[in-house]
């Protein structure tokens, strides 16, 4: 494992999903939240805000570099979609027990696949395994 690589795939990511996060929920979709201001807090809780996107990106970068491990935008936009996939299956929970709007919902669905297909890929190009540990090389982007 390259830990120098990894670390800097996860710092990528971190900045990434957060600048997404505001883009899209802080600009794109404000609208969407204010006209349903009842179900959200008045001020998100900062701090918490950026701990939940740093053990996000570490989650994210963590299981590609650990279990995928192969220096490959491509394999990595496809982590991505994976995963933004499996983050489309909670937000469907969270519609079933919370009052969202169908809306909103669809739009959470766009931006966590776009969001993790970006964020996988960056992962995948950045993160490179130490070839004298046996680790896997790729070439293709």
């Amino acid at each position: 494992m390259n830990h120098k690589r990894g670390f800097l795939a996860f710092l990528v990511a971190f900045v990434f999903i957060f600048f997404f996060g505001f883009v899209w929920h802080g600009l794109l979709m404000k609208p969407m939240y204010n006209a349903t201001g009842s179900l959200w807090r008045t001020e998100p809780v900062f701090p918490v805000l950026i701990l939940g996107h740093a053990v996000l990106a570490f989650a994210f970068t963590g299981l590609y570099v650990s279990k995928v491990g192969i220096n490959s935008a491509r394999v990595g936009f496809g982590y991505g979609i994976v995963l933004g996939i499996l983050a489309c299956g909670i937000n469907i929970i969270r519609f079933a027990v919370e009052p969202l709007t169908p809306t909103i919902l669809f739009m959470w669905f766009a931006a966590d696949l776009i969001c993790f297909a970006i964020m996988g890929a960056l992962v995948g190009a950045i993160y490179k395994p130490n070839p004298s540990l046996g680790g896997i090389v790729s070439s293709r982007a």
